[in-house]
């Protein structure tokens, strides 16, 4: 198996959640494969989430102008030393995290994301979310449907040549039994998925 470059986008405000155990257990599989990686902990970075008023003005008038903060070049780097690009972090009111939704106004920016595009073409890019609710529950009300038309239509529709969308539900400490049978289960399938990139 060929051994891939993978660039780690990883949010989430505590290091004992069951999210950052998914994440280490991805790793886990990619290291067995002899996959490189880079991670970007967007907590552990403070990364910025709010555009600048020039980091707006360039984007929504598509000014030429190369207002791009050090932070943000470095992000777009990793990105493009990368072949398949990884969002680990849970749901938030059916999205990411702030600082991740941040993460994607400030670095998916004119002139590299579209416009002179400068971003390459991505093998793949991977989503590893996980959730309060269980699966049921995002499929009956939409929900789910819309997580993946905003990660995988929106943000990365011509942008990688494939898409994987999975979902660690049921996660919630209102749902004690099922969080608990599949903590192990839900951590081994990180590891098959990163093993098996």
């Amino acid at each position: 198996m060929k051994k891939k470059n993978v660039f780690i986008v990883y949010c989430h405000p505590s290091e004992e959640s069951f999210t950052r155990n998914v994440r280490d257990s991805f790793i886990q599989g990619l290291e067995a494969a002899g996959h490189n990686y880079e991670l970007s902990d967007l907590y552990a970075m403070d990364f910025q989430s709010d555009m600048s008023k020039e980091e707006y003005t360039r984007d929504a008038f598509y000014h030429d102008i190369p207002v791009i903060g050090e932070d943000v070049r470095q992000e777009q780097e990793k990105i493009n030393r990368a072949d398949i690009i990884v969002f680990i972090y849970p749901v938030f009111w059916t999205d990411v995290p702030a600082k991740m939704k941040g993460w994607f106004d400030r670095v998916l920016s004119y002139n590299f994301a579209y416009g002179n595009k400068t971003m390459k073409m991505l093998d793949k890019v991977l989503i590893l979310c996980t959730a309060g609710n269980k699966i049921w529950h995002l499929k009956r009300f939409g929900l789910l449907r819309s997580m993946k038309k905003i990660m995988l239509g929106d943000r990365f529709f011509n942008r990688a040549k494939k898409k994987d969308f999975v979902v660690f539900d049921g996660m919630a400490m209102s749902f004690p039994e099922h969080r608990e049978k599949h903590w192990e289960i839900f951590k081994k399938k990180a590891y098959e998925i990163g093993k098996n990139l």
